[in-house]
């Protein structure tokens, strides 16, 4: 669970976090729309995803459950290192720092990596894809394991799932095509809020 605090307010979100997944910080080489699946904590959730290069827009179906209401969409600005959750029906954005958890994998080449081996050829829903087997150092110098398949045509990551843990990430229907400026930008009317981002303390 992620609590944020908009200066003496308080709120909390438990349903978005990509904690289980590589920690990736590289832009997207390619602009594309997708639907993006997940699973992580257990749980699998959907989403439509837009992404245009150092930003993506997330639409998570059913919105984000926060304390202020259902955040519908969701922004990474990894230019600016920030995630703005939008509430339509308040007209605000609350923006909060950039962690890793929220941060989706685009590249075919993991951060890290040290060996890849070919398996074969595979699908992904109805597109075909060639499987990897993948090998990663991770931020802490330990060896990580991963499946990933990929478009073999277009070079475009599909599926990543982790071999030592209960996460995994499917972008299905992919499209490249360029993606408007104003997917990634805060609507206009609405106010901004800055807020500090806290993990809730166990126990």
């Amino acid at each position: 669970m992620i609590c944020v605090i908009v200066g003496m307010a308080f709120w909390c979100s438990s349903d978005w976090a990509f904690a289980d997944g590589p920690h990736l910080s590289s832009p997207s080489p390619i602009e594309f729309s997708a639907r993006l699946l997940w699973k992580t904590g257990g749980r699998i959730a959907k989403a439509q995803l837009f992404v245009k290069k150092d930003r993506y827009r997330i639409e998570p179906l059913g919105g984000i459950r926060t304390d202020l209401g259902y955040a519908g969409v969701t922004i990474i600005r990894l230019d600016e290192q920030k995630i703005w959750y939008v509430f339509s029906q308040r007209r605000m954005v609350v923006s909060v720092p950039l962690t890793s958890e929220y941060v989706l994998p685009f590249s075919v080449q993991l951060e890290g990596e040290t060996s890849r081996t070919v398996i074969g050829d595979s699908v992904v829903g109805d597109q075909p894809a060639l499987l990897y087997e993948v090998v990663v150092r991770n931020e802490f110098g330990q060896l990580e394991g991963y499946f990933e398949w990929v478009d073999p045509q277009r070079e475009v990551l599909l599926k990543l799932l982790s071999q030592d843990r209960d996460w995994f990430v499917e972008y299905h229907h992919v499209v490249l095509s360029s993606q408007p400026d104003y997917y990634f930008e805060a609507p206009l009317g609405y106010r901004t809020i800055e807020a500090q981002e806290a993990k809730v303390p166990r126990g």
